[in-house]
């Protein structure tokens, strides 16, 4: 007996002890990122009040994420609130849904199984706490995973393919008793399908992460889907790692290097991020400065990327420190060569004549949970050092 509650003292401590850590390291992010409101507008706005027969109790704390908001009730209920998307009230196993509740809020009923997950982002959010068993349909077919975890259990069989986000296989989907599609932003390109799943009674959530105007935010809905997962303490270490990753650079002095991010398309242009998006944002966080600066601003806010060609891309950032070639759509390079066989203008670049070329590896952008590693990746490419990357890799000459 005595020893069962030494094990409870030790597992209160154990819990303390983590708490300290994670609000030390969110005290450091919040104060390196600023403020919320000064990066990107006020928080997701709420009202708490949708049933009489819910009795409010306190709300998830945020670092970074503004997008969305948990608040949580007695008795386990939790009000979900995604900005421009909806409402869902999350409601325990064996409980009932209120009376009375508020017309615009989506029960989703615990235990959430058998999910149609089709924002690709949020794969790894669930592989990150454990809860892969809670995802049986994919938009995505096997090959297409990087993520080795998601990749194997569509092979074994656990998660199915169950058609792209446009056109889903909604027989198999119903069959099986979906509970829940995760879908993104795209979804609202071809918003007949949303309507259809919900005529089968199947609730739609729509990602928002994207959204988030810090990249630790982005990373930070690993919360929401721990708690539609039941994983919400695996949730906050796995947020907390990546918070950890980046205060691990977070103090030092900016080194001021310029770096470009980009890569060439088809049809010879170069693809860039602008200034807003959130790769820029990291590139600031590791102590460098973006280049292109001041890159479509007064464009439309909704789409991260435009397009340049190759001389106006030359004249803003041919004096580059550095310069990354995004990977993400024609594959992984093994040369500087191969970089030049895209545009020889490229070899006047001074980051070529000085041997600063780096290419990002193929599974970058489904790491959504590995944003931290990446600014500590950034941060170790501009400060010049040897130290082991993770998601870049240096372009040599002979090959990599």
């Amino acid at each position: 007996m005595r020893g069962g509650v030494m094990d409870k003292e030790e597992k209160k401590k154990d819990a303390a002890m983590r708490k300290l850590t994670v609000i030390g390291l969110c005290m450091i992010l919040m104060w390196t990122c600023v403020s919320c409101k000064a990066a990107g507008g006020e928080r997701t706005e709420r009202s708490a009040r949708i049933s009489e027969e819910l009795t409010y109790s306190h709300s998830m704390e945020l670092v970074c994420a503004q997008r969305f908001a948990v608040d949580y009730y007695e008795e386990d209920y939790a009000l979900i609130t995604i900005a421009e998307e909806g409402r869902f009230l999350l409601v325990p196993e064996g409980k009932e849904v209120p009376e009375g509740l508020a017309e615009d809020v989506v029960p989703l009923l615990q235990p959430l199984n058998q999910i149609y997950l089709s924002a690709s982002a949020v794969m790894d959010m669930f592989t990150s706490i454990g809860a892969l068993d809670r995802i049986r349909f994919s938009s995505l077919k096997a090959e297409g995973w990087y993520i080795e975890e998601a990749r194997a259990a569509m092979e074994a069989g656990d998660i199915l393919y169950a058609g792209k986000y446009s056109a889903p296989d909604y027989e198999r989907i119903v069959s099986e008793g979906c509970g829940l599609a995760i879908e993104n932003t795209m979804i609202y390109h071809t918003p007949e399908v949303k309507e259809q799943l919900e005529r089968f009674e199947i609730p739609v959530l729509v990602d928002y992460s994207s959204y988030e105007p810090e990249p630790l935010g982005r990373t930070e809905w690993v919360k929401l889907y721990g708690l539609l997962a039941g994983r919400e303490e695996e949730a906050e270490k796995a947020f907390a790692a990546q918070m950890e990753a980046f205060s691990s650079v977070s103090g030092e002095e900016a080194s001021g290097k310029t770096a470009a991010f980009f890569y060439i398309t088809t049809n010879g242009e170069a693809n860039v991020r602008k200034s807003s998006d959130y790769l820029p944002r990291m590139i600031e966080l590791a102590g460098g400065k973006y280049l292109p600066e001041h890159l479509g601003e007064e464009e439309d806010a909704a789409s991260s990327t435009m397009s340049m060609q190759m001389e106006e891309f030359y004249a803003a950032a041919k004096d580059a420190d550095y310069i990354i070639y995004n990977s993400a759509v024609e594959g992984e390079l093994s040369s500087v060569g191969e970089l030049l066989d895209k545009s020889g203008l490229l070899g006047n670049f001074r980051a070529v004549q000085e041997g600063h070329v780096y290419c990002t590896t193929k599974n970058l952008y489904q790491s959504s949970m590995e944003l931290g590693v990446l600014i500590r990746d950034f941060h170790r490419m501009l400060s010049g050092g040897e130290e082991e990357l993770t998601y870049l890799y240096r372009l040599e000459d002979e090959g990599r």
